[in-house]
């Protein structure tokens, strides 16, 4: 039997007779009514789904990517209140900040281009934790059989829980949900296995702000990473503790980029290479608060400001101009040298911005960078970057002019060439094998989880 294809009018009903028109004219005005309802209310409930939801994302059928790498990861299916329900209270996860339009589109946040697909988004610093996740549901080395896994991922969102609790002063309360997690993880089966040394969180803030202790101030900080069960698994973190963190593993913060394809890194990439940079160096930041940040970031300031060699983007009073992306990074790629002083913590995203803008950075602590994010980085320090002690960084612009022409060529084809491995390729990326930051972590966890097992045997 063969069933020939109806064409279906849309913009008209089918012509009838004249004594059928004037028979049913009320049924059809009543159909149109009903139809007309349905697609309103519709329509509403799409709107309030997305004011309300706004984490809700965009999910494409995508090309299926080749796992060329030797391990497998497993990924918990947690339950909801460890991560996706904890986006529901969007508004009040950050207490600075709504962060409503930054967990969109699986933390990529808010498209920079409002037409078409876009690489470009202004992606939140604190919100690592939530692309990570998306990366590794969407991995080619990703198995649904945990027998046959080498490592296990936790997809807790702990950095956009801990920023939402700070000034909880209640402390059992403030904890609560991270001991919760802890109990359930350290009761699976598979935990048994190796007792969770084999299994990683990937959080998005720093590792300070899950380590309180007695002996130190409290600054709203909970004791994720100070239990005993905790400190058997790899934490993922944008800065790891240098002294204590044994089990943390630094990750880059996440900037705008984040490629489809590895030719849009490739045309990046060359377009770095080539762009003129008038500026010997500049500096994007604004002043501190305390005795020695307030020292650094006033000289660096002072410095910029008094040179016509360096071009300064002040921060302060919520300079909207330092929030805006590109006019970041557009000063970055007009400079040869990017200053980066440490910010409230050892780390800044501005690193990684500077990095993304073919920038040579400048560092003034080795807790920067040289002391957290070894997978990522070359074993010489000087082949990508400059060190300047803070204690005598009287002479920043002296100091640069010394490097040679062709060192700082070389310097800054180092700095271009690390800018996939540093940075969260798209969750739908496809046609993309170029390794990235989570492609890399997922690599050097399963050599550690396989060292584990070899010296256990």
């Amino acid at each position: 039997m063969t069933y020939t294809k109806r064409q279906v009018k849309i913009n008209h009903w089918p012509e009838k007779k004249d004594k059928e028109k004037e028979k049913y004219p009320k049924n059809r005005e009543t159909i149109k009514l009903i139809i007309l309802t349905l697609l309103l209310s519709f329509s509403i409930c799409f709107l309030f789904l997305s004011l309300h939801f706004p984490f809700t994302t965009e999910f494409t059928v995508s090309l299926t990517r080749t796992c060329h790498q030797n391990f497998t990861v497993y990924v918990y299916d947690l339950p909801k209140e460890f991560n996706i329900r904890l986006l529901q209270n969007c508004r009040h996860l950050n207490i600075y900040t709504n962060m409503c339009p930054h967990v969109a589109n699986n933390g990529l946040g808010q498209p920079l281009h409002r037409s078409g697909r876009t690489s470009w988004f202004t992606t939140h610093q604190f919100i690592a934790e939530m692309i990570f996740h998306a990366r590794v549901e969407n991995h080619p080395c990703r198995t649904y059989e945990p027998n046959n896994a080498d490592i296990f991922y936790v997809p807790f969102y702990g950095g956009l829980y801990a920023s939402s609790v700070f000034r909880e002063q209640n402390l059992t309360k403030r904890d609560e949900l991270a001991v919760r997690l802890v109990d359930y993880i350290s009761g699976q089966r598979w935990w048994k296995r190796s007792n969770g040394r084999d299994h990683f969180l990937a959080i998005g803030r720093t590792a300070w702000d899950f380590m309180r202790s007695s002996d130190t101030d409290d600054f709203g900080a909970n004791i994720l990473m100070q239990m005993p069960r905790v400190k058997n698994m790899s934490v993922l973190t944008v800065e790891r503790q240098p002294w204590k963190g044994d089990n943390h593993f630094g990750i880059p913060y996440p900037s705008y980029f984040h490629p489809y394809t590895s030719a849009e890194m490739v045309t990046w990439q060359d377009k770095m290479r080539r762009v003129d940079r008038p500026n010997l160096f500049s500096f994007v930041g604004g002043p501190r608060k305390g005795l020695e940040k307030a020292a650094i970031r006033d000289e660096l300031i002072k410095q910029c400001a008094e040179s016509s060699h360096c071009e300064l983007l002040k921060c302060e009073n919520g300079g909207s101009r330092c929030h805006d992306p590109m006019t970041v990074l557009e000063v970055m790629a007009r400079s040869r040298f990017c200053l980066q002083a440490p910010g409230d913590s050892f780390t800044r995203r501005s690193t990684f911005d500077a990095m993304l803008a073919g920038c040579i950075p400048v560092f003034f602590s080795p807790h920067t960078m040289y002391t957290q994010y070894l997978w990522y980085l070359p074993g010489d320090k000087r082949s990508y970057s400059v060190f300047m002690d803070e204690k005598n960084n009287t002479q920043i612009e002296h100091e640069l002019l010394r490097i040679s022409e062709s060192e700082v060529v070389q310097m800054r084809e180092t700095v271009i060439d690390l800018i996939p491995s540093v940075t969260y390729a798209h969750p739908n990326a496809t046609n993309y094998d170029l390794p990235d930051a989570v492609d890399i972590a997922l690599e050097e966890l399963a050599k550690q989880a396989k060292d584990k097992v070899v010296v256990s045997l």
